[in-house]
C-alpha cells in the first residue's frame, strides 16, 4: 500500500469519524451543551453572597438568657433555646454548628459542644466565643476593619471552568474513541476492515484525530460562553490554551484507545472507563484544590494526567502563563497519551 493511497484512507476514516459526531445528536449535547450548563448550574450554586451565619443552641438553664442576649447582638450568629434532647438532635442533624452550654454561675464560664470534623463548627465556635468575651467585658486593644475583595480570576466559577474543560477533554477523549471502538467491534465493522490493507497504527491514529477537531469546538465554545456570561478572564494567550486542550485530548484518546483495545462487550469497556475515570473525577482538582488530599498522597495525584491538564489550563487562563513554563505538565500529558497509543497499538485486535 503507497504512502498516497494510507493517507487517502487515512483522511476517509477522519471524514466518517467526524459524520458519525454530527450525525449523533447526544454527542454534541455531551460535548458542547452539558459542560455549559453544568459550569451555568455551578457559578449560580457558588456564586458571591454574604457569608451564611453561624448557627448556635444554646441549652435551656440558669444563665441561657444572658448568653442568648448577648449572641443575638452578634451580626453573623443565629441563636435560640433548646433543651437537652433537641439540642444534641440538632447538632447530630446538622440544624445547629455548636451547642452552648451555659455554667449557671454568675461568671461567663460556658461549655461548646460541636463536631471538630466540620470546618463550619471551628468558624461558629469562634464566632460565638467572640461575641460572648466582648460581651463580658473584653476590650480589644488593636482596632482592625475588613475590606472584602472579589475580582475575576479569584472566584469559585473561575477555578471551576478550567477544571471543566479538563473534565470534558477526558470523558469526550475516552468515551468518544473507547466506546466507539466497542461499538464498531460488536457490529463487525473492524472486521471488515480486516480484510483492507489498513494498517492498525493508521486506524487508531485517525481515531485520535478527529478528537482533536473536536477539541478546537468545544474547548471555544465552552470558554466564550464563560467570558460572555460568567465573566471568566483568559488571561493567557488562546493559542496556548488551544494547544495544552489538544495534548489533553490526544492524551485521553490514547487512554480509550488503550482500554478498549480488546474489549468485547459494552460492559467491560464501561467498566474499566468507570475504573480509570473515576478516580480523577475526585482527585484530580475539577472540583476542589488538590491540595486538599493529604500530603503523602500528593506525589500520586500530580502523577494524574487530568491533574497535569487542569493545572495547566488554570495556570495559562487564568494566571497568563506560557506554554514553556508548562513543560513539566505537557510533559507528562505527552508520556502518558504515548504510552497508551503504544499500548493500545500491541493489544489492538480487529475482532
Amino acid at each position: 500500500m503507497s504512502d498516497r493511497a494510507r493517507l487517502r484512507a487515512f483522511l476517509a476514516l477522519c471524514v466518517a469519524r467526524l459524520r458519525e459526531y454530527y450525525r449523533e445528536p447526544e454527542v454534541l449535547f455531551w460535548g458542547f451543551i452539558f459542560p455549559v450548563l453544568l459550569s451555568a448550574a455551578l457559578a449560580v450554586a457558588f456564586r458571591d453572597r454574604p457569608p451564611e451565619p453561624s448557627r448556635a443552641a444554646v441549652l435551656s438553664g440558669p444563665g441561657a438568657e444572658r448568653i442568648l442576649a448577648a449572641l443575638k447582638r452578634a451580626p453573623l450568629v443565629r441563636a435560640e433555646a433548646v433543651g437537652e434532647a433537641e439540642a444534641a438532635r440538632a447538632l447530630r442533624m446538622g440544624r445547629a454548628d455548636v451547642v452552648v452550654v451555659p455554667s449557671g454561675g454568675a461568671d461567663w464560664l460556658v461549655e461548646y459542644r460541636l463536631d471538630p470534623s466540620r470546618p463550619e463548627a471551628d468558624v461558629a465556635r469562634s464566632r460565638i466565643d467572640d461575641a460572648l468575651q466582648r460581651a463580658a467585658g473584653r476590650s480589644d486593644p488593636l482596632k482592625a476593619r475588613d475590606v472584602a475583595v472579589s475580582e475575576p480570576g479569584g472566584r469559585y466559577v473561575d477555578f471551576l471552568v478550567p477544571g471543566l474543560i479538563g473534565m470534558n477533554l477526558m470523558s469526550a477523549g475516552m468515551w468518544g474513541v473507547g466506546y466507539a471502538l466497542v461499538d464498531m467491534r460488536i457490529k463487525k465493522l473492524l472486521r471488515r476492515l480486516l480484510a483492507t490493507p489498513m494498517r492498525p497504527a493508521d486506524f487508531l491514529a485517525a481515531q485520535m484525530a478527529t478528537r482533536v477537531a473536536f477539541t478546537v469546538l468545544e474547548v471555544g465554545f465552552l470558554l466564550g460562553f464563560a467570558r460572555l456570561a460568567l465573566g471568566v478572564p483568559v488571561r493567557g494567550s488562546i493559542a496556548v490554551v488551544l494547544a495544552v486542550a489538544i495534548l489533553g485530548a490526544l492524551c485521553f484518546a490514547g487512554l480509550g484507545l488503550a482500554v478498549a483495545s480488546r474489549a468485547q462487550k459494552i460492559e467491560t469497556v464501561t467498566g474499566l472507563m468507570n475504573v480509570v475515570m473515576l478516580p480523577m473525577f475526585i482527585a484530580s482538582g475539577v472540583f476542589f484544590s488538590v491540595e486538599r488530599f493529604p500530603a503523602a498522597a500528593q506525589p500520586l495525584l500530580r502523577a494524574l494526567p487530568l491533574t497535569a491538564l487542569n493545572d495547566a489550563l488554570r495556570a495559562v487562563v487564568l494566571e497568563g502563563a506560557g506554554f514553556a513554563s508548562q513543560w513539566s505538565r505537557v510533559g507528562l500529558l505527552v508520556a502518558w497519551g504515548s504510552l497508551s497509543f503504544v499500548a493500545g497499538l500491541r493489544l489492538f485486535r480487529w475482532s
